[in-house]
């Protein structure tokens, strides 16, 4: 049985998701949907991808289509993935879910209703570096005290990874916090149970906060301390400090290391974590096995919803 699929959003992330694929036996994207049909033509082309539409609607009519990735701008997430469970088709969408509570709930639900294989793209779940961590907790060798992490980008114009104008604007507490949030109480094995934030100026031009901090803790008494900023000149991207009884790890992407008692780091091999160091593949590679086995995957959207009823809190407190 060959998986084909159809992916919706040719920008920076749909190209890395279709990059992954190529490695994966047995599944084959069929169809790509972009905004702009010359340049999702130019991507399918590339990638030797026969079906290029600028319609959601038209990928989900073909009948050899099993499943759908979603790389499209948060705001159409929880919609297109509603419109691909009615069509009878398996889902993935990138994080996040939703941008509010009220939608990814109504993903959930249709889910459950249908039977079919959602999930959600919370990437951190499959990096290496923190399968590796995740996996010293479930042999019971290391429990979290704190995680402290640090998002930082510079983003004071709305531009995408690859420095191409973005037609929506991007969000540090729907989008950046939600890999947080989730790897943390995933991480713990335990539900937040207590979260606060506060966040800076409201950008004159995107109507975003640029910068922002959150407290969180676990039910079994662990606690995260999130800084993220649009506003930070370098390094960029998202630095893990897991602090443990019995150990303290830096990760970095797929990168890992331990922190000696010296101040040094020790580089800690992760490359036979997994069959890739490619986390947006693994996360791949796992949507379509549990579409083979016909189990609810990790990351489904039902394991996630946690994360964004704890976003709807943080998003309250902040009107306030």
């Amino acid at each position: 049985m060959t998986i084909k699929v159809a992916l919706a959003g040719a920008g920076a992330f749909g190209i890395k998701h279709i990059e992954g694929i190529r490695n994966i036996e047995g599944v084959e994207v069929v169809s790509v949907i972009g905004r702009e049909l010359d340049k999702t033509r130019e991507v399918a082309q590339k990638f030797g991808i026969g079906h290029v539409t600028t319609e959601l609607s038209q990928s989900l009519a073909l009948k050899e289509v099993d499943a759908v990735i979603l790389c499209t701008p948060t705001q159409m997430h929880a919609a297109q993935a509603i419109e691909c469970m009615k069509a009878g088709k398996h889902v993935q969408v990138e994080i996040p879910l939703a941008d509010s509570l009220k939608d990814a709930q109504e993903v959930v639900a249709l889910q459950k209703q249908t039977g079919l294989v959602a999930m959600c793209g919370h990437t951190r779940r499959f990096n290496p570096s923190h399968q590796f961590v995740h996996k010293k907790i479930a042999a019971g060798e290391f429990n979290i005290q704190q995680m402290d992490v640090q998002t930082y980008f510079f983003r004071r114009t709305n531009m995408n990874a690859l420095g191409q104008p973005r037609s929506w604007t991007d969000h540090l507490l729907w989008h950046h916090a939600a890999h947080t949030v989730d790897l943390f109480a995933y991480q713990c094995g335990s539900p937040i149970v207590k979260a606060n934030a506060v966040q800076g100026p409201i950008h004159p031009v995107l109507g975003i906060a640029m910068d922002m901090s959150i407290q969180l803790q676990a039910a079994n008494g662990a606690i995260c301390t999130l800084s993220l900023s649009f506003n930070n000149e370098g390094p960029l991207g998202t630095f893990f400090r897991y602090i443990g009884d019995t150990a303290t790890y830096i990760a970095r992407y797929d990168d890992l290391t331990q922190s000696t008692k010296d101040g040094k780091e020790d580089k800690i091999d992760v490359s036979r974590v997994d069959v890739s160091m490619n986390g947006i593949e693994l996360q791949d590679r796992e949507f379509f096995a549990a579409i083979k086995d016909k189990r609810e995957p990790n990351s489904s959207v039902a394991q996630v919803l946690p994360c964004y009823e704890v976003l709807h809190k943080l998003e309250q407190q902040l009107a306030q």
